[in-house]
């Protein structure tokens, strides 16, 4: 890397250097700024998060990485397999139907992130790895506007601190800004999840000999407490993991105890697993790698949240460090290029004084809050339905699969409704009444008399939309029926807006050309 001492300081200090904070670092360094990248660990380290969505290549053109990520050897994902109730054969998402180059991968992500923090490096980034940042300091008590940071090498526990004009805080899940300071994260009920999972040496992939062979598989469990994934990776090992609510998983283990005296995180994991019949029969014979060891198996929480905000005075959040979903889309590494790119935009507009310091943090908000809940809107419709398989929720009655839910839903399970091809009128349409149909189903009647007694403000086209966390105190809690239409007014808000440098927020357009990076107005 550039250098093994940080700067005393720094144009622009990003805090972390997985997907969210290189992304960041590479695009503002190739538009000639000063960066200054510190990341706690030292590279390559583990992450899970191995399957990505098409989205991710024209955000990696556009920073100059993808020929890098398509020359390494991943393997190819041409789309996802998803079985949500045993009685009905699979839906899938088939990303190269419509174009052939539209392909993604699943990554080893120790490889995937190492790869990207280099090419920030390349970019111009000064890139220092071991060096956690332990403490924001502010310009004045208000805690309004970071000025410094102090760092702690994690080798040798040298400490020193660096001052900055701009901060990106994508330190992943820990969130300094947001968990130290701000203390505005918010924690989704519905998505109190964990996961466990392992790698195999499988037996099986999806389809092989077809078009569709190395698509991810996944799969609801049949109990329908959870679901399963199958990824395959360039290594040869298949990653097999199982996810579900906290509180059963809890439960089971709990009973697993009382049953056999065995509290093994590996007989769970098994227990569980074979109620995934189709990952089970892809493992066929295989084995799992380090069976038997502590080590065979990792385990995480894997709590749904967000923020109020996610920008403040001469500081953006992004990637982890500004939310995170439930993993079942594989939404993750694309909310992280989301935000590292909107970051950058954002700062470059206000250093190039294309608009306000404000207006660019509130751009920054609105992209991020509107990209998560995209994705948010769909993971709850999925988990409806692995919560209630005998329950038409994304099929008809009479249909024996999920294709037409996902054929719906495709642009924003495909990422292309935040970057790429303008969504068509009728794609956006039908995705808006799929989100409504199945989280929202309010009668007419109701919707009309929620809207009728409200402010036209929150209810015109073109209005303010009241916050998730400020429905409650906009209607009151007696008025259930009201929230749930005014959800459904924010849903279609969300899902409205399509490509990243077309979509307009808050009167301004993102402007995606090299040597001009920011905002303007539309």
């Amino acid at each position: 890397m550039a250098s093994q001492t940080p700067p005393t300081s720094t144009q622009i200090l990003v805090v972390g250097g997985g997907p969210s904070g290189s992304y960041a670092a590479a695009a503002l360094a190739r538009e000639g700024f000063g960066v200054t990248l510190l990341e706690a660990a030292k590279f390559p380290r583990y992450h899970i998060g191995e399957s990505l969505l098409p989205s991710v290549r024209p955000f990696l053109a556009f920073i100059g990485a993808e020929e890098a990520v398509i020359d390494y050897g991943f393997k190819i994902k041409p789309g996802a397999a998803i079985k949500l109730n045993q009685s009905k054969r699979e839906g899938y998402t088939d990303f190269v139907a419509r174009d052939p180059k539209n392909w993604s991968w699943n990554v080893i992500r120790s490889e995937f992130d190492d790869l990207l923090l280099r090419h920030a490096s390349k970019c111009g980034a000064n890139v220092i790895e071991e060096m956690r940042v332990t403490e924001i300091q502010f310009e004045d008590e208000s805690n309004s506007k970071p000025v410094s940071a102090t760092w702690r090498n994690t080798g040798t526990g040298m400490e020193g601190r660096i001052s900055f004009d701009y901060l990106v805080d994508a330190s992943g899940r820990n969130g300094i800004m947001s968990t130290k300071y701000l203390k505005n994260r918010r924690f989704n009920p519905v998505l109190n999840n964990v996961a466990c999972w392992g790698y195999w040496d499988a037996e099986h992939t999806y389809m092989p000999g077809t078009k569709r062979e190395n698509a991810i598989w996944s799969e609801a469990l049949e109990d329908e407490s959870g679901w399963s994934w199958v990824i395959p990776l360039h290594d040869g090992t298949t990653s097999v993991g199982v996810v579900m609510d906290q509180e059963i998983s809890n439960r089971k283990k709990k009973a697993l105890r009382a049953a056999s005296g065995d509290s093994n995180l590996q007989t769970f994991y098994m227990q569980e697993l074979r109620r995934a019949p189709g990952a089970i029969k892809m493992i066929g014979k295989g084995t799992l790698r380090n069976d038997g060891k502590p080590e065979a198996l990792k385990s995480a929480s894997d709590y749904s949240y967000s923020a109020s905000t996610y920008a403040g005075n001469h500081f953006r959040m992004a990637g982890d460090a500004a939310a995170f979903i439930d993993p079942f889309f594989s939404s993750g590494v694309h909310l992280a290029f989301t935000g590292g790119l909107s970051a950058a935009l954002t700062i470059a507009a206000s250093i190039r004084g294309l608009c306000s310091e404000v207006d660019a943090q509130r751009w920054h908000t609105s992209k991020i809050d509107i990209s998560y809940k995209r994705f948010l809107l769909v993971v709850l419709g999925t988990y409806k339905q692995i919560r209630n398989q005998d329950m038409p929720v994304m099929s008809g009655a009479d249909e024996d699969n999920f294709d037409r839910a996902f054929e719906l839903i495709r642009p924003v399970i495909q990422g292309t409704a935040d970057v790429g091809k303008t969504l068509t009128e009728d794609e956006i349409e039908k995705t808006m009444d799929f989100c409504h149909d199945v989280l929202i189903p309010s009668e007419p009647e109701v919707h009309h008399a929620s809207t009728t007694r409200s402010d036209p403000v929150f209810t015109s086209p073109n209005g303010s939309k009241p916050t998730e966390w400020g429905l409650s105190r906009l209607v009151g809690d007696t008025h259930k029926d009201t929230q749930l239409v005014f959800s459904q007014l924010r849903a279609q808000q969300s899902i409205q807006t399509t490509d990243f440098g077309a979509e307009e927020h808050l009167g301004f357009k993102a402007v995606l050309e090299r040597g001009k990076l920011g905002l303007a107005n539309s």
